[in-house]
């Protein structure tokens, strides 16, 4: 996915922001790319959609060049990863802090210019914010956005930030841009110097992970095909992953298209590798779209046997039977289906069943910094009512034997090793697992009595959590 500019770090170590470097290559944002990350925010805000989807959806039907397509991408997700904090400075610049949404969110895309960005000049980034002001008919409004734009430009060294020292929750939660409660769960799941680790981190330059597909390339192979291209190419820390660093629409590229490879996460490639399914099983992927993890299974089973991919909406089935038909996946099955919903027929009919579970995405916020802006303490609570649901529906399937994987992209405890240790407790046919040869080393060692949390940026990964059962009788 698209992500925030090379380089950029928001806050220097004394808690005051500082500018990276960038490239010399725009002074900012043409009138279509402005008015464009305008409308990506409002769809955010305002319409409560998902920055990715927004944003996808908007460049799909916009005439941008490509540099005006990597500034406005970078400002969209910059402004949303740092929106807390660009909110305090701005709020203490205003005698009446404005909450007219059109104009709050034009003040914060050019704030973020001003705070985060060395490419473009404060002066361009003010002049964008009155332009595009204008340009939405507020131009009552261009006076106030033009001063208060000027006086964060003059008086941005001199800006009062939170201080570690007078109090670490609101340090955090300035400095992070992460609403309070969630910074006090992070603090009391991992103590104040991980989860300070953890609300800081953020994502360096961004690689897009790929991996061949198994049953038409080895990683030689592939590892060939990566040279052919004018990419920059490292291997991963996960087996027959590469990270690659400027690879631009990368669906275009003639090897994807023919279902030579796939993009996925490490961390989801490590979900689908834990099961260690074999040639021949029957297996379930209960929550499947987009599909990384099911092709992962077709392809470690060379085709063989069945792995049956279940998805809840029909548009996200669609993105599965592309995929089936893109990478030859003969042995997949897709089907809209409610995993939530018990089916007696499958009793112990499985050999394996993956549930990468509906979460909080907490593990990936680097990544969707808008998920950080709209989650509630009581999404988790639903969402771990449904994990615990999914989990008591799905253990009837497996045989005696088999193996159930349980991941998500989360770091909250209650979502993650509670929701396992709950349900062994429930269930003592159930017994943990240890991870197979294929996780590395690191991560396996890392293992506790109910699964495994990876942490943003550990071992250059997503955060992610994964557990291993086994059913015993």
């Amino acid at each position: 996915m698209n992500r925030q500019p090379n380089g950029k770090r928001p806050f220097a170590s004394k808690g005051t922001p500082r500018r990276p470097s960038a490239p010399r290559e725009s002074t900012g944002l043409s009138t279509g790319a402005r008015r464009l990350a305008l409308e990506v925010l409002t769809d955010v805000h305002r319409n409560g959609a998902y920055a990715s989807l927004a944003l996808g959806e908007r460049l799909r039907n916009a005439r941008l060049s490509p540099a005006d397509r990597r500034l406005a991408t970078g400002i969209i997700y910059g402004a949303l990863e740092n929106e807390l904090a660009i909110d305090w400075a701005l709020d203490r610049l205003m005698n009446h802090p404005t909450r007219e949404p059109v104009q709050r969110d034009i003040l914060r895309l050019s704030a973020y210019q001003i705070l985060f960005l060395d490419r473009v000049p404060d002066s361009a980034a003010v002049n964008e914010a009155v332009n595009l002001v204008k340009a939405m008919g507020m131009t009552q409004a261009a006076g106030f956005v033009n001063a208060t734009l000027r006086n964060l430009s003059r008086g941005k060294a001199d800006i009062p930030w939170p201080k570690r020292e007078d109090g670490l929750r609101e340090f955090l939660s300035v400095r992070g841009s992460m609403p309070l409660w969630l910074v006090d769960r992070l603090i009391q799941a991992y103590g104040e110097a991980e989860a300070e680790r953890v609300v800081l981190y953020r994502e360096p330059e961004p690689w897009l992970v790929l991996r061949p597909n198994m049953t038409r390339m080895s990683d030689a192979e592939f590892e060939a095909l990566l040279s052919s291209r004018p990419w920059q190419v490292e291997r991963g820390a996960v087996a027959h992953a590469w990270r690659v660093r400027g690879a631009a629409d990368i669906a275009l590229d003639e090897a994807y298209r023919k279902g030579l490879f796939s993009v996925q996460g490490q961390s989801s490639m490590l979900a689908a590798e834990a099961l260690d399914v074999k040639p021949g099983m029957k297996v379930l992927d209960a929550c499947a779209a987009p599909g990384g993890k099911a092709a992962y299974l077709c392809e470690r089973m060379q085709l063989t046997g069945r792995v049956f991919a279940w998805e809840l909406h029909e548009k996200r089935a669609h993105l599965l039977e592309s995929m089936r038909r893109r990478l030859g996946l003969d042995n997949l099955r897709v089907t809209v289906r409610d995993a939530s919903v018990y089916r007696p027929d499958l009793d112990r009919s499985l050999d394996a069943i993956l549930l990468d579970a509906p979460c909080s995405g907490t593990g990936v916020m680097a990544q969707k910094p808008d998920l950080k802006l709209r989650l509630k303490p009581e999404d988790v609570a639903a969402m771990a009512q449904t994990q615990a649901q999914l989990l008591e529906t799905l253990c009837h399937y497996l045989r005696v034997g088999g193996a159930l994987v349980y991941s998500t992209c989360s770091l909250l405890p209650e979502e993650n090793a509670g929701q396992v240790e709950a349900f062994l407790s429930r269930h003592p046919e159930y017994v943990m697992d240890a991870l197979p040869q294929g996780v590395p080393e690191s991560l396996r060692n890392r293992q506790t009595d109910f699964g495994l949390q990876i942490l943003p940026g550990q071992e250059g990964l997503e955060g992610f959590f994964i557990a291993k059962m086994r059913r015993v009788r």
